[in-house]
Parts: C-alpha cells; structure tokens; sequence
C-alpha cells in the first residue's frame, strides 16, 4: 500500500464540488480516487487504521475509475434498512453498505464516522441492529439496468427501485437529496431509461403513445394471465418485494376450505371479490359500518373515521406466512421482539386463517401475497423450527391444508393457482382492482364499498413537511411501519372486465398463456388448442445444401420475427439476435462459436476441457453461458466480445 499510502498523505486527490478529480500530475486512476484530500495532521498509517474497511469500495473499483458524484442512502432490505453510499463512476455505480457520507463528504464506515442520516425514525430503522450486514459494495453496469421506479418509503416519495437485467433489484431511499435528481443523473448516463421509469405521467396503463398493446389490453384479450397482470400492477403501484411494508398483495381468491374436492365451476366455490375482506360476511360488514358512524372526527385536518384501523398488509402479515422459512423466521421474529408468537396466532391453518379474516376476528382483514400461488416450500416446517403448541395440545409444524389439497402442498398450491386463472375469478378480479388499486380506493366510493382505512395509511393524506414535531411525526410513522400503506391508486374509473373465455375482442378464439407464470394448465385440457400446420415448418435433411437447414437430430429450435431458427443437437443459438451459435460435444472437449448458417466455426475454446465432458448447456443472456456436464459441476461463463467479434469466454462461477 506505500504508493497509496503515499498519495493520501500528500493530498494529491481533492474535492471540488460533488466531483472528485485528479492531479495532474498521473496518479493512478486505480487508487483512491474519490477520497478527498486528509487533514494534515493524519499520517498514512493513521488513516488506513482508521478505516480499512473502505478497501472493500477499491476492489470494487473498475478500471480507471473516476467518481464524479456521491450520496448518502439508505438501503432497503425487507424490514430493515442499512446506511450506505451511492457512488457515479463513469461507466458503472456502486452501491456501498454499512458506509457513511461525512459531512466533508468523505467515505467511512459506519463504525469510524458518525450517521449522516438526519431523520431519526430512518436513523433508528438502520440502527435498530447493530450486527445487521457487514461493509460490502456492489458494483452496477448502468447498461444493466432495466427499469428504474419512483418508489414511496413510509408514503414519502424519498426512494427509487432499481430494477436489473438479471432480474436483481435494489430500493434505495434518498434521505437527505432529491430523489428527483438522482433519477435524471441515472438517465443521462443511460437515456433509455426515461422511457422506462415508472413516473406520475406513465401511470396511466390505459393509453400508451405506440401502437404496442397495454398490460390492460393484454389482460382483457387473455394474452397474459391473472397473476402476471397482478404482479404487473402492484409493481406499478409501488409494492415490492424488497420492503415487506409494502410488499405484493393478492386476493384471496376461494371461500371453501373444508371441501374434499374443490369445484371450481360453482360460484360458491369462490370470495366475493367485489368486497374488501371486512365485508364478506354480512353481520361483520355491518359492524364495520356502525364503527364508521361512531367515529367522532378528532381535532385538526385528519379525520379518524375509517372502517379499519387494521390494514390487508403489512410486514408482520408477511412474516407471519412466511415465518417457516428464513429469512422471514428472523424477520417474524424481531418484529414480535425476538420470540415467536403464542402459537395459537400463529399461522397454522389455511381454513382459519380465512374464517379469521373473512368473519370472526374485527381486527383481522388481510389479503394473501403471492407465494400462495406459486410456492409450496412456504407451507411445510422443513427447518423444523420450535413453533410452539396450542391450546388444545396441537404442536406446530406444517401448514393445515383445505381437505382438497390431500396434505400435498405441490397439490394446493397447482389447484389455488387454477382458481386465480379460473373463468369465475377471470369475470370477477376487475371488482377486486377497483378495491385496492382503483376508484374505490379514496372518497365516496370507497365509503360506500366498506372500505376506508385509517387516515394514516394513505399517501396523499400525509404531509409530513408540516408536522413539526417530532414527536408526533416518529408515531405517525411508527404506525405505518407497522400496520399498513395502501398501495398508489392506478386508476379512478371503473376497471374495464377481461374478455370471456375462448374470444377476444375480435371474436377469434385465444389461448391462454401462462409461459411466465411457473404453472400451466393441464395438457389434456388444451389438446383442442393445438392444429398442426399446413405446411412444414423446416424440414430436417441430413445432406440438404441449405446452411439454415440442421444436419442431424434438432437441439435448440427459437421462433422468431423472420421464422423458425433450428439448429442440431449440441448447438444453442445465442440471443438476442440469434446469429451466433454456441457448439460443444466434441472429441477434444473443446466448444466453438459460430455463426448460424454457416458449418465454420468461428472461434474455438479450450477452457471447458478442465470441467469433463459437457452435456448440457443453456444460453439466458449475449454474453452468459452455462454449461454442465460428467464433473456434475454447473459453470456460469461469461462471453466476451469487441466489435461483434468473439473475444473470450471466463469462468464466472
């Protein structure tokens, strides 16, 4: 470290403005480049033992780096939340946690600089847990970055969520700056993501500028399923999975848990989805509505009259379903101050879960989230984790399953999700929308529908800016944190209804897709659906002259704008455009890449050799391959290329 070291007592490294530059006199751009210059009085060796820990940021560094802005941030992990250190480098950013901006805008960790964070409640919330996360620092290409959303943190519009090509994301909340500017900083290193961002004038999904169909279309002619439309608007109204105060929120779609076989063709079968949770049954509903009458308003402009005081999610709601796997066991567990539940409020029936929040409990409303339609490991105590016993001697472990589920998770989950995607939920989920993302989510409406929430839940009814005291902003906040927020209303018409089974709008007969939805319906059901083609598609020809027709058995077949591509066993076509090739299977274990058409093989690679026999290989992205073989080992290898040329091929992992 003695020419780092060296550098740093010298101050050649300064601060001017937000921009760290360099001297001219040709430091190596690798060392230290957003450090300011160090009072006269530390030496090297007092500062490296000051604060090692700011290595962690260096090894992280790309190659000549140059910082040219830097904020304080905090960032959101599930319940918690962590200090940290945004930082603009030229062609990549960096996200580093458990470090601290100081007030001279130099970066320490967070045990060698005091918080920078200056809103106590958010202070507290990322120092609640001291031994939570360690000093780390992440870096990010902004050419990876897929979509950037404005993002609410306790119903403040202080945070973005950063959403990745590799299907990552992180939630960062901007305490102390414009998240504004930090959103037009991101899009002038990448101008696409203007497009892409969710933003106030974008939240309008009936409309779109193009001629591309919107989500809603989409839903309405039954090219996308109910669950990818539900996801689709939460993300857009801002929950997420990585702030479980706001996390996805789904309907409970059935009524009967005590079937031995479900029918999914009876209404009966299934909840009221044109009423919120408190009004299922009709003598809780009229509870509710004698509690809204008797509210006197309280003094001041926010108003106490509601019809739940409880909220459809929260963090505890979450971690409560979850509680069997980590990391929401630790999660359910601090948020009931480091134990579990006594058991009986634990959950542990699907059955009364449902009778709790439908009928019998006045502060129990919730909803579900979405891993009841698509993860089974949720139900089961597979970490056998000391849940405790009930009253009536009954230990916890498994989730109790509905009779028609036969004690087969794998079974409840496939069956609840096909009531999600059944014709009933399909003519009905429109009335659900209006509840929680639409017109009767606010005002008269929503009065009307038995379904208003405490004040201290909805965004646009809290101005945080005008509480001055502390004292009473940290409780407000304190009870969001805990109870609820309801989501961004998405729209404030009626929600359109999706179309009948088997026609669009156009009268054709569709088919239903669910190819990113994990289930598909049964094969036997949709056999109807399939019509060979009039003509053949591509025919197989061991000596065809063609380039474009495979020689042997098909391994990889991809439809495309111009046509089916095809290529034989032990080739895979790369995307996104589909014109290379990627070849392994031969005697020497080497792999090719190629080009599609063409039987050259435009560059061989040797490094596979040392990892067996290859068997199997699969192409997710340009420039990842991964790959499998007789070492029984899975390699991530990462394709490099220059000017559309080959250039080499690493092992990631």
């Amino acid at each position: 470290f003695s020419q780092t070291n060296n550098a740093i007592a010298q101050g050649e490294l300064t601060l001017n403005g937000a921009e760290m530059e360099m001297d001219k006199k040709g430091l190596d751009c690798n060392h230290l480049t957003f450090f300011p210059a160090l009072h006269e009085s530390f030496h090297s060796e007092d500062f490296l033992e000051l604060c090692v820990e700011r290595q962690i940021i260096l090894q992280e560094f790309a190659e000549s780096e140059k910082v040219t802005f830097k904020c304080s941030v905090a960032v959101v992990k599930g319940h918690t939340a962590l200090e940290g250190v945004l930082l603009f480098g030229k062609e990549h950013f960096y996200i580093c946690e458990c470090f601290v901006l100081s007030p001279l805008e130099e970066v320490y960790c967070t045990r060698h600089c005091l918080s920078s964070i200056s809103d106590p409640f958010i202070f507290n919330l990322c120092h609640k847990d001291q031994s939570v996360g360690d000093q780390m620092c992440s870096r990010y290409s902004y050419h990876d970055i897929k979509e950037i959303h404005l993002m609410r943190f306790l119903l403040q519009e202080i945070a973005l969520e950063i959403f990745l090509k590799n299907g990552y994301s992180r939630f960062l909340v901007f305490h102390d700056c414009d998240r504004n500017k930090i959103f037009k900083r991101f899009c002038s290193f990448q101008p696409a993501l203007k497009s892409k961002g969710i933003t106030e004038e974008s939240l309008n999904i009936r409309k779109h500028s193009g001629g591309e169909k919107t989500m809603l279309q989409k839903w309405q002619k039954r090219e996308i399923s109910n669950f990818d439309y539900l996801m689709y608007l939460n993300t857009l109204a801002g929950r997420s999975y990585n702030d479980y105060m706001q996390y996805p929120v789904f309907p409970w779609v059935l009524a009967d848990y005590h079937s031995e076989t479900l029918n999914l063709t009876n209404p009966c079968t299934f909840r009221d989805l044109s009423k919120p949770m408190g009004a299922q049954t009709t003598e809780r509903k009229h509870k509710f509505i004698q509690r809204y009458d008797e509210v006197e308003k309280c003094e001041g402009d926010l108003s106490a009259q509601c019809h739940y005081c409880t909220h459809y999610s929260s963090a505890i709601i979450v971690a409560s379903y979850l509680v069997r796997m980590e990391p929401f066991t630790q999660t359910f567990c601090s948020l009931q101050g480091g134990s579990f539940d006594v058991a009986d409020r634990m959950f542990h029936s699907v059955k009364s879960t449902w009778e709790s929040a439908s009928r019998d409990n006045m502060s129990d409303v919730r909803e579900l989230i979405p891993e009841f339609f698509y993860l089974p490991e949720f139900l089961t105590n597979a970490n056998h984790f000391e849940l405790g016993c009930m009253q009536d001697g009954t230990v916890l472990g498994d989730v109790q399953l509905p009779p028609w589920a036969d004690g087969d998770p794998h079974k409840f989950i496939l069956l609840h999700r096909q009531a999600l995607e059944s014709d009933y939920v399909s003519a009905h989920l429109h009335l659900w929308i209006d509840l929680i993302f639409g017109y009767k989510q606010h005002g008269s409406a929503a009065v009307e529908a038995v379904n208003t929430y405490h004040p201290y839940f909805y965004g646009d009814k809290m101005d945080f800016n005008n509480i001055k005291d502390p004292l009473i902003k940290s409780t407000i906040l304190g009870f969001i944190s805990n109870f609820g927020q309801i989501p961004k209303q998405l729209f404030t018409k009626p929600h359109p209804s999706r179309n009948t089974q088997g026609k669009s709008s156009s009268g054709r007969e569709t088919v239903l897709s669910l190819h990113s939805s994990g289930i598909l319906p049964p094969f036997m059901s949709s056999l109807q659906n399939l019509k060979l083609s009039p003509v053949t598609i591509k025919e197989l020809n061991m000596f065809s002259v063609l380039p474009d027709y495979p020689k042997g058995a098909i391994g990889h077949i991809v439809h495309t704008e111009r046509g089916i591509l095809a290529v034989e066993k032990n080739k895979l076509l790369i995307p996104p455009l589909w014109n290379k090739t990627f070849c392994w299977g031969f005697e020497d274990l080497t792999c090719c890449i190629g080009n599609y058409g063409s039987e050259k093989n435009m560059t061989t690679f040797e490094c596979m050799a040392d990892w067996g026999k290859c068997l199997c290989a699969v192409c997710p992205s340009a420039t990842t391959i991964i790959t499998s073989g007789t070492s029984s080992v899975v390699c991530v290898w990462e394709l490099s290329f220059v000017k559309d040329k080959v250039k080499c091929l690493s092992l990631r992992e």
